[in-house]
């Protein structure tokens, strides 16, 4: 299998990556900066240096060509300014759904987040807001898409080992959970048709992965 991932350089896509990797498959993660090539190839995963931000639906679905799935794992993430939260978390997440169309890549996972609808809280940073806000908008654009989509909402991320152990449902209760883990499922759900057009919640627990995804 040939799996793109936009945002190939962040944490839960260099797991992702060497999960990939180890069973077989092949990564292709999308990057930004050239530099980062080398932390690619050192988890088996090759590069692609592309900047989404500024990059045109053809540019994106050259990478796409002849993948078997895609995987928008990007985000602007901490300190970037409520421009980019926009211009990654939302736009380029229908950027990469429109390249996928356009390269006939019909299965697509997307990462998101938990507690999305917190956004108009009392008291809630406008920065965080907006980033929320974001995210729901690129949830509502990729269903409404004639494509295999899984969104996946992990709760609070940590760098924890992974466990194999998770709660994986349509809805659970706030929680953490190892980016590691977060790989584990995003590769479990590759192959797990049956979870096509969900919206799905994760949290750390106490089901192994497989197991999890036989409960849905």
């Amino acid at each position: 299998m040939r799996v793109v991932i936009a945002g190939g350089h962040g944490k839960i896509a260099l797991l992702l990556e060497r999960e990939l990797a180890a069973r077989g498959d092949q990564a292709v993660g999308i990057i930004r900066d050239p530099g980062q090539s080398g932390d690619l190839r050192a988890v088996s995963a090759e590069p692609a240096v592309l900047d989404l931000e500024n990059s045109d639906v053809d540019s994106v679905a050259g990478v796409l060509a002849g993948a078997d799935a895609a995987v928008f794992a990007a985000g602007a993430g901490p300190g970037s300014g409520s421009a980019r939260k926009d211009t990654v978390d939302r736009g380029a997440a229908a950027l990469f759904a429109d390249a996928a169309i356009a390269a006939g890549v019909r299965r697509h996972l997307q990462v998101s987040a938990m507690g999305l609808d917190r956004a108009e809280d009392p008291g809630m940073d406008e920065v965080f807001a907006i980033y929320l806000k974001a995210k729901k908008a690129a949830e509502d654009d990729l269903r409404a898409r004639d494509l295999d989509w899984t969104i996946l909402r992990p709760g609070r991320l940590t760098d924890e080992p992974g466990t194999g152990q998770v709660h994986l449902a349509d809805s659970v209760e706030a929680g953490e959970v190892s980016r590691a883990d977060v790989a584990a499922v995003l590769v479990a759900l590759l192959d797990e048709p049956r979870t096509v057009r969900r919206t799905l919640e994760l949290v750390g627990g106490h089901t192994p992965v497989d197991e999890s995804l036989e409960r849905l």
